[in-house]
Order: C-alpha cells, then sequence, then structure tokens
C-alpha cells in the first residue's frame, strides 16, 4: 500500500487560503486520463489539459484567470504512485509552483493489470487502463498532513455473480478469497480499496477529513458494503474503522466516490454530519459520482458538477468556507 510523507511547513511558506479562506475540494474519475468515445475508440488525454476541463473559478467558469489552486483532488482510477504524483507535479506547474508542492496519497503503490481492451479498439490506449487505483491529492502550501494520519485501506463490498440477495444477504468483501476470480479480473479488487487521511489547514489549524473510494460495478444492481450488509442507508458506502477515526476527529470532512450507483440521496451520510452536492448525470445520463462534505459550501452556478471534465466521468467540486 502506499504511504506519505507528512509535510512540513517551511520558513516563509504562503497559504493561498489566507486571503479568502476557502477550502477548494474537487472529485472525479480520472479513468486512467484515457478517455472512452462512442465509437470504440480511446483518447489519451494530458494531464494538464484534464485539470483546466475540470478546475473552476467561483462562477464554476473553466480557464478563467479566476481558477484558483485547488487544496484537495480525490480521484479515482489511477494506475498507481507514479502516475498520480505526475499528475500532481502538473498541477503545480500550472500554478507556478515546483514539483512537489502537491503530494499523492495512494491505495496501492502499483496494483496489478486486469481485464483486456477495456473498451478500446487500440490495444495500447486499453493497456493504460489496466492498472487501477484511487488517490488523494493534497497541497502542502494549505494543508499539513502528520504522520499517522492516513488511514489503512478498506474494501468495498459486493454480490459475486449467482449469489442470491435480499437485503444485504450474500453480500461479501471484495477482496480475496471473494473477488473476481477469472485470470483476466483476479487483480480487479484494488480499483475498489478505499483510503482516507486527515490533514490540517496551515492558516487556521482546522482539521479536513477527506476519502476516496470507488465501488464495484455490482453496487448499481445490488448495494453491499460487506457482509451481509447494504451500507449507509442502503447505499453500498462505508467508512472503515481507521478511516472513521480520522473521520470523527475532524471538523471539515469531505468524501469523493464513483459509486456505480445511480441517485444516491444527498441526504445519505447525514449521520456524519455531511451533504451531498450536485444532482446533474456524471457518467452519460446517469448520476453515480458524489461529493460529501461537512462544512460550509458556497453556492455553485452550475450544481457543483463540470460539464467539460476530460474524463469519462463528470467531475464535483466544494469550495468550503473555514
Amino acid at each position: 500500500m502506499g504511504t506519505a510523507s507528512a509535510s512540513v511547513a517551511q520558513a516563509g511558506d504562503v497559504s493561498a487560503g489566507a486571503t479568502d479562506r476557502v477550502l477548494r475540494v474537487y472529485t472525479n474519475n480520472i479513468e486512467n486520463l484515457v478517455r472512452n468515445n462512442a465509437d470504440g475508440s480511446c483518447t489519451r488525454i494530458s494531464g494538464p489539459d484534464h485539470l483546466t476541463s475540470m478546475l473552476v473559478d467561483d462562477g464554476g467558469r473553466t480557464g478563467t484567470s479566476g481558477v484558483q489552486a485547488p487544496d484537495l483532488l480525490i480521484v479515482q482510477q489511477v494506475r498507481g504512485t507514479g502516475q498520480a504524483t505526475a499528475y500532481a507535479d502538473q498541477l503545480a506547474a500550472k500554478f507556478g509552483h515546483p514539483a512537489g508542492t502537491y503530494r499523492a496519497i495512494v491505495a496501492w503503490d502499483d496494483p496489478e493489470p486486469w481485464g483486456g481492451s477495456h473498451h478500446c479498439n487500440r490495444q495500447s490506449l486499453g493497456d493504460l487502463k489496466k492498472k487501477q487505483t484511487n488517490a488523494i491529492i493534497y497541497n502542502t502550501r494549505t494543508l499539513s498532513l502528520a504522520a499517522g494520519d492516513v488511514s489503512k485501506y478498506w474494501s468495498a463490498g459486493w454480490l459475486k455473480p449467482g449469489t442470491a440477495y435480499a437485503g444485504g444477504a450474500g453480500c461479501t468483501l471484495y477482496k480475496p478469497p471473494n473477488n473476481d476470480d477469472g485470470a483476466a479480473n483476479r487483480h480487479k479488487w484494488k480499483r475498489t480499496s478505499a483510503i482516507a487521511a486527515k490533514f490540517s489547514i496551515k492558516e487556521t489549524g482546522t482539521t479536513v477529513f477527506a476519502a476516496t473510494m470507488h465501488l464495484p460495478e455490482q453496487n448499481g444492481a445490488n448495494a453491499c458494503a460487506g457482509a451481509g450488509t447494504t451500507g449507509v442507508a442502503g447505499s453500498g458506502i462505508h467508512v472503515g474503522a481507521d478511516a472513521t477515526r480520522l473521520m470523527n476527529a475532524s471538523t471539515i470532512r469531505v468524501i469523493g466516490i464513483d459509486a456505480n450507483r445511480r441517485n444516491i440521496a444527498s441526504s445519505t451520510l447525514s449521520g456524519f454530519g455531511m451533504t451531498g452536492y450536485g444532482a446533474r448525470p456524471t457518467f452519460g445520463t446517469r448520476k453515480i459520482d458524489y461529493l460529501f462534505v461537512k462544512g460550509t459550501v458556497q453556492p455553485s452556478a452550475i450544481d457543483h458538477t463540470v460539464s467539460s471534465t476530460k474524463s469519462d466521468h463528470l467531475a464535483l467540486y466544494g469550495f468550503i468556507a473555514y
């Protein structure tokens, strides 16, 4: 599993959040920066192009001088530490900061490949989607991370094909030995490993919890969060024990998730003090991606959903006052 070293404030650091006291958070399944097209072709997207398509100003517009450096990018479906770190450095360069300004917390450093073409008629592009895991990218200018404040990964749940289901009965954790056992999909479960961390805002000391999740496709038909459970409010979502410890110690809380399940209510995580933002479809005509926040979120002219995102999934964002 990947680990993140604690960031240490250096003399002369200037917090980008010092002037406006806003925490800028985005979540997106970046699909390994390979986009599937309707005709069966795939298009490779550069990190800078993807970032330009996703980052918005306070009015929800991309590509303007008002777009400010984000504090947290919660992402799904990256190839591992290498891609996440390169993407983080491209984000730093976009705002004139040196490499290492943004750091990545990755559930699996280098997950094994799985699957075949991944719906790309050029195998070389399909191969780029074979390694999949999840990450949190954070801005060391605004956020600090102490040793021990990264959770252990936790596994999603699923209903294995051919298993009877009744309100959670039949569900199990989606990890060995219960995951896909075919040769092509043996390591697919690593794409659903969730991870979380607790940060502190350097300017104020405010604690911030962030988590990234990606649930299996089977969650769409049968909500499963683990052995015999449908998860929070029947959504298939659950937060691991180690992550829950960090969440309970945090003032601001954000969870970004590709749930592979339609129309999960914005009140689903209200028991954690969190509200969902963005109600528009995120994957074709389906709403399957979610951003839940505990905190004061600024209104959004575009329903917190960035329609120009260069990914199969549309990005969600929340600008949180602190």
